[in-house]
């Protein structure tokens, strides 16, 4: 029996597509699933519940391969209204906290039971089903009901009454395919925008669209292209490289093929009443008595916009037809209504204003009588009153105030060029209007954070995976840079700072425009770089703005021949696109982990455009977490190089050239090498005719193992050099190691001696001291032990070591070798001795090198993964002499 709260089944649907696939129990598992279910709602284009359907995974699938430790199944499920997602795990007697039975779903703080209250808060639908072997958790999300435009069609008008247009209004008509690359670009598109059809068709009309509204909000390029009628505003970048606003109609059509394509109509956004589709008036049948109008309708029309980018430009281009004003302008204040945000405006360059804040109250650059209702007959009489419409040629406007319970949540105003339009009749009348629509621009506005809340927090969750996923310097400031480019910012310059003493240096630049990054560099290259304020928050920088537009005037000068140069004709495009890019508001964070600024993260806007306060607070968590990545590689890298120095410090530089003997040794440091090994090997002169060789390995690695292997080494050559014999260096090196007390480690060593002789033989004297015994190959392929086993060294006080001689004929081969080959592993299997000894056997007739190559990829070969253990190869051979 259901428990109460918890749904168990879902209403009938139809199925119209699934994916399904299976994680591990481990970690990596998480970010796997999450990119799976992300990757297959995208494909399916329901973007709209991306954000909540993968943090709902995220819990669930953390749930189950971490807490429960098994394999967690995922199933994608999609209908004609949403998308339904299980989770499976193989552990079905574990409780499940559910709704009232007396126990709590849990707290945001524990991870028990996260991912259910996250299910009851987040999904339309959710619910826990059991089998005797499995547990399956599932969440319904339903998508939103999007209105598709309607056509209706105005009244005959007078000639004078008619809007106003250009002698010859142009149409730009564009196709766009199922992909979203353009197929066709008539002669109006050219003529508009400055491209020609050769150079746009076949590429996405993303690369040339500038649209309005933020990625997770509301509809998007995309989502607009496939709906089957969409009408509104955005802008296309010109040639020229400015954003031209345009007034758009698309209609989704199909072939007689059945293949889809959209069809869209642009004009000048001042042209808009080419292609719009006036609202359908309410209607009431005659002698029927009247129905009551809602007076927001009758303000925005209906159907309303779904969406708060949508409402706010409905609703200021309403407020400047209502008022017969020349631009219209609606700004959102801050919680805590200190300032005021620009968010939508009509007749004025908005991508010049978008996301510009000023403040309310009195003080430089103040929003005069943003609390009431205010009439300026004449902004030059007081200038800076409305900042917003400084320079715009704006002489009178009206201002009203948005409030909901008597708290201040926006202004509304109306301009006009001319001066002394507007009384206080239309300040009431606009005051009515914003009164009815101001309710529900906040409850779009607070809908419109949560999305952005839960976008952030998935952003932030797979920001953390990606940057916890490398230790390389390089690699976490490409993740840095392109995490924020395009999602937060236009264009991106890291700065590092290597110690305290040093300036910052500019380590990676990137833009959305590949094109643009070298030009950027160059820029941001001859000036200096900001401050390493350590002060948290976003700060605004100026100097890139400046730079850019300083270098566009130099370089129009030489183009006009009005400079000290002569004209030039190729650069100034390129310099006035970089000025462009750099030409908005500019912020730098700082990089600050471990009680220093270690860098600067710099996030630019093109234009004059400005970032809207939550982008930048999005920017800063993601800034803290980037930091510690990067001093995290950079330590790593530190210690990497510090080890890489120590264990090349404990090998010999080069080896000696033996008269008459070929010798080969190979290396191989397991691991990433930012741990000192344990293996050694040495190969050196003692006296004339004379030549000492050691093969070694210490007990563990790290600075311990490699203090021991350090004395090792260099105590072989001392003493060697004074003339003791092997069993006497090896006694007196065991003595050296038990000095070190605490700090010693057992020690496996393979000593010898050896000396050419004149008829191309060679004598060896050699002492194994619990290393892997030496192995002699013989011309007729046969393999014997040059040795027998003795103590190890660094365990007993008291050692009675001996020597053995050995002869090595023409064509004899010796091989010494650490354990890690001998120790080589695949499941229970092991190389052994035995192993190494075929091996071996295969090698007559070749030289030393050869040997030694064939013994190394052997041991690769015998199992699939890398390596766990250090190895080292020591091959000598007597060459057989010439024969004439």
């Amino acid at each position: 029996m259901a428990e109460p709260g918890v749904e168990t089944r879902t209403r009938s649907a139809v199925i119209t597509a699934r994916a399904a696939a299976s994680f591990d129990p481990a970690g990596r598992s998480v970010a796997t699933a999450r990119a799976f279910v992300r990757d297959t709602l995208q494909g399916w284009g329901y973007s709209d519940v991306v954000d909540d359907a993968v943090v709902l995974t995220s819990e669930l699938v953390t749930n189950a391969v971490i807490h429960a430790g098994t394999t967690a199944d995922v199933l994608c499920l999609r209908t004609e209204d949403g998308v339904r997602v299980e989770v499976a795990d193989r552990y079905p007697e574990r409780e499940i906290p559910i709704q009232g039975t007396g126990r709590s779903l849990g707290n945001l703080d524990r991870e028990n039971g996260r991912g259910l209250l996250l299910c009851a808060a987040l999904a339309s639908r959710w619910g826990v089903d059991y089998t005797p072997t499995h547990k399956l958790v599932w969440f319904q999300l339903d998508l939103p009901q999007r209105p598709v435009g309607t056509r209706s069609a105005g009244p005959v008008l007078p000639t004078a009454l008619l809007p106003v247009a250009d002698e010859r209004v142009r149409v730009a008509v564009a196709q766009i395919d199922r992909t979203g690359s353009i197929s066709v670009w008539n002669e109006d598109a050219e003529h508009l925008f400055g491209y020609a059809a050769e150079q746009v068709i076949g590429k996405p009309l993303t690369d040339f669209a500038a649209w309005p509204q933020t990625p997770g909000i509301g509809t998007g390029i995309a989502e607009a292209l496939r709906l089957s009628r969409w009408e509104g505003s955005y802008g296309i970048r010109g040639s020229d490289g400015r954003v031209i606003p345009v007034y758009a109609s698309h209609l989704r059509v199909r072939d007689t093929h059945g293949e889809p394509s959209t069809v869209c109509l642009l004009v000048r956004d001042d042209e808009r009443a080419v292609l719009q589709t006036p609202q359908r008036a309410p209607v009431t049948e005659t002698g029927a008595e009247s129905h009551a109008v809602d007076p927001f309708e009758v303000f925005i029309g209906s159907p309303a916009p779904d969406d708060l980018d949508g409402l706010l430009q409905r609703t200021v281009e309403r407020a400047r037809d209502m008022l017969d004003g020349d631009a219209a302008f609606l700004l959102l204040a801050t919680d805590d209504e200190t300032e005021l945000e620009v968010r939508a405006t009509t007749g004025l360059p908005s991508a010049r204003q978008r996301f510009a804040r000023v403040p309310v109250e009195a003080g430089s650059g103040r929003y005069g009588s943003a609390r009431m209702p205010a009439v300026h007959e004449d902004l030059t009489a007081v200038p800076g009153a409305v900042p917003l419409l400084n320079s715009t040629g704006m002489r009178s406007v009206v201002t009203v105030p948005l409030k909901v319970e008597g708290r201040l949540t926006g202004s509304l105003g109306v301009a006009a060029e001319a001066a002394g339009r507007y009384s206080n009749e239309e300040a009431l009348r606009l005051q009515f209007a914003a009164d009815r629509i101001a309710l529900a621009v906040e409850s779009a506005r607070l809908g419109e954070l949560e999305r952005l809340r839960r976008g952030s927090l998935s952003f932030l969750v797979e920001a953390s995976d990606l940057l916890a996923g490398t230790l390389d310097r390089d690699q976490t400031l490409a993740l840095m840079a392109q995490m924020t480019v395009p999602t937060l910012a236009t264009w991106c310059a890291v700065y590092t700072i290597a110690d305290q003493a040093s300036d910052p240096y500019l380590s990676y630049v990137l833009h959305e425009d590949e094109e643009r990054i070298d030009g950027l560099k160059a820029l941001l290259s001859k000036i200096d770089p900001p401050d390493p304020v350590p002060t948290p928050g976003a700060r605004v920088w100026t100097a890139p703005a400046e730079a850019g537009h300083k270098a566009a005037l130099r370089t129009s000068r030489r183009e006009l021949g009005l400079g000290s140069s002569p004209p030039v004709s190729s650069g100034i495009g390129a310099t006035l696109a970089t000025a462009a890019a750099v030409g908005g508001e500019t912020v730098v964070l700082p990089l600050f982990a471990r009680n220093r600024v270690i860098g600067m993260l710099t996030l630019g806007k093109p234009s004059d455009d400005h970032f809207r306060q939550e982008i930048l607070e999005l920017a800063e968590d993601l800034s803290r977490r980037a930091a510690l990545a990067l001093d995290n590689a950079r330590l790593y890298s530190e210690r990497m190089a510090i080890s890489q120095s120590l264990q090349r410090s404990l090998l010999p530089p080069e080896l000696p050239q033996i008269p008459g003997v070929e010798v080969e040794v190979i290396y191989r440091a397991a691991g990433e090498g930012n741990e000192v090994g344990g293996d050694f090997y040495d190969l050196f002169p003692i006296r004339d005719g004379a030549y000492g060789f050691a093969i070694g390995d210490v007990c563990g690695t790290g600075p311990e193992a490699a203090a021991v292997t350090g004395l090792a080494r260099h105590a072989l050559r001392l003493l060697a050099r004074e003339g003791f014999g092997g069993p006497a260096v090896l006694e007196r090196l065991n003595a050296a190691i038990l000095d070190e007390g605490a700090r010693s480690r057992f020690l496996t060593l393979l000593y010898g001696e050896l000396w050419p002789q004149e008829d191309g033989s060679a004598i060896l004297k050699v002492v194994c001291a619990g290393h892997p015994l030496p192995l002699r190959l013989r011309q007729d392929g046969s393999v014997e032990p040059a040795a027998e086993p003795q103590p190890l060294l660094g365990v007993m006080d008291d050692l009675e070591l001996y020597e053995q001689m050995v002869t090595l004929d023409p064509g004899d081969v010796l091989l010494c070798v650490t354990d890690g080959v001998t120790e080589r592993r695949e499941g229970t299997r092991m190389l052994g001795d035995d192993g190494l000894i075929d091996v071996l056997t295969t090698c007559t007739g070749l030289t030393a090198g050869a040997v030694a190559s064939r013994v190394l990829r052997a041991v690769e070969r015998f199992a699939a993964e890398p390596a766990s253990d250090d190895m080292a190869i020591l091959a000598m051979r007597v060459p057989e002499p010439h024969r004439p």
